[in-house]
């Protein structure tokens, strides 16, 4: 991955990829891959995650505060669950508001980054 690419963490953890611990360094998986990230990273969680919890969602953005070089940020939705952006009820005013906002924030960030 180069420099000029923006890397967008959108909805992060999946059972595809999984959040095991790496044997090596007793650390969760993402923890691991997101230290090694140097290109502008955004996260986009749900406040009702069994998959990615904010516990683990504040230790993402413990690692991107830690680094300075790289611009990041966590963002954790309210009263959502997982999945949020793509299967809420639209007659749920509140459940549209949140995707909406996590749609724009995702295209303000390709925009800044994606050229």
């Amino acid at each position: 991955m180069g420099k000029s690419f923006s890397l967008f963490l959108y909805l992060l953890l999946d059972y595809s990829i999984g959040l095991y611990c790496c044997i090596w360094c007793n650390k969760p998986y993402w923890l691991v891959l997101l230290s090694a990230v140097e290109v502008p990273t955004a996260v986009l969680g749900a406040e009702f995650d069994q998959i990615s919890p904010p516990a683990l969602l504040k230790q993402f953005e413990e690692v991107l505060a830690a680094k300075s070089e790289v611009d990041g940020y966590v963002k954790i939705f309210p009263k959502v669950s997982h999945g949020w952006t793509v299967r809420y009820n639209a007659e749920d005013k509140s459940a549209a508001k949140f995707a909406e906002e996590a749609h724009q924030n995702m295209l303000e960030w390709f925009a800044k980054y994606v050229k």
